[in-house]
């Protein structure tokens, strides 16, 4: 059996869904799995050794647009595959696996389009994101047996860059994810600056990273310091490779929290607008979750572009001291 997984959403999603690959193996451990993402998420899961290719949607992209669904739709159908676990929600998705006629096609009840799927399934918005997903293999297995552990693979040592490579520090080192996608989610970049000082000066050495659009935080948060900064100089394969090597991980409910929960890196996670029992926090990791209590928070499930309340209490009202804290109680006396 030909099995297909898609999900396009974002990249922390994408981490999120891969306990439904391991769960696809051993419910059929003879099926081919292929996984359908984006171009960046596919550098996440294209060294998983379950999986026998990864397919790109460039949906915004080469991709877009009534003629590029069918032409998706078309490439996939080539590929003869059995059946399909969607895990992504939109409506374009949906379209798309019917047009490709793939047999047998699970889904989601909420989904956009949840029509044309032949079987669908309730995420309970009660439970963390991990088992929600694991929920599209429902009456098939019982979840409670499978492992549910999300899963990265770094790419191998002879893909790195020689500049990633000669970059990262030799001894433990620190690494700082300051970035999000939305505003409210990113605690600010002067708090991270002040928890890479302590931290340098207790003898940690600190990486930052982020992405291209994350350079203008990685920069106000290492500039002067003795601290590495690799904004917008990797990829997103090389990201998972230095997140294996690090000590500690401090980030943002961002996809650094989920891609430490797969890597088992402890993790001080920074909740800003949002909160764990959206179902979003550490999964199966050392892991310390920092937030402030406000009566105006959460805002939101997904954060804001800007603060509802014109505060920005929640991004800033946490102190650099506990999440300096944080990291020395997950290091139990393991620093330098």
């Amino acid at each position: 059996m030909k099995i297909l997984i898609v999900q396009t959403s974002f990249l922390g999603d994408t981490i999120l869904s891969t306990p439904v690959i391991e769960g696809l193996k051993t419910l059929y451990p003879d099926a081919e799995l292929w996984m359908m993402t984006t171009p960046l998420s596919s550098g996440l899961v294209k060294h998983d050794p379950l999986l026998s290719g990864v397919i790109p949607f460039d949906k915004r992209g080469s991709a877009k647009g009534i003629k590029g669904l069918r032409a998706m739709a078309t490439t996939i159908k080539s590929m003869g595959f059995h059946r399909v676990y969607s895990l992504h929600r939109s409506i374009r998705t949906s379209v798309m696996l019917a047009l490709a006629g793939i047999p047998e096609r699970f889904g989601f009840s909420n989904a956009k389009g949840r029509f044309l799927y032949h079987r669908t399934f309730h995420r309970n918005p009660e439970v963390h994101d991990v088992l929600r997903n694991l929920a599209i293999l429902d009456g098939e297995a019982d979840i409670s047996s499978i492992k549910a552990d999300m899963r990265l693979f770094p790419p191998p040592d002879d893909i790195i860059s020689d500049a990633v490579k000669t970059t990262i520090p030799e001894e433990p080192f620190a690494l700082m994810v300051p970035g999000s996608a939305w505003k409210t989610k990113m605690w600010h970049s002067e708090g991270y600056r002040n928890v890479a000082e302590a931290l340098i000066a207790k003898g940690l050495s600190v990486v930052v990273a982020g992405g291209p659009d994350e350079s203008e935080a990685c920069r106000i948060a290492s500039e002067g310091l003795p601290a590495i900064n690799l904004a917008g100089k990797t990829g997103i394969g090389e990201m998972v490779w230095v997140a294996k090597r690090a000590q500690v991980i401090i980030c943002n409910d961002s996809m650094a929290l989920h891609m430490a929960s797969a890597l088992k890196v402890p993790n001080v996670a920074i909740f800003c607008s949002t909160i764990p029992a959206f179902g979003f926090g550490p999964w199966k990791n050392r892991a310390i979750v920092v937030e402030k209590e406000l009566s105006c928070r959460p805002c939101g499930r997904h954060g804001k572009r800007e603060c509802p309340e014109g505060t920005e209490s929640c991004m800033r009202d946490i102190t650099p001291e506990q999440v300096v804290g944080a990291v020395e109680t997950l290091l139990e006396g393991d620093l330098p």
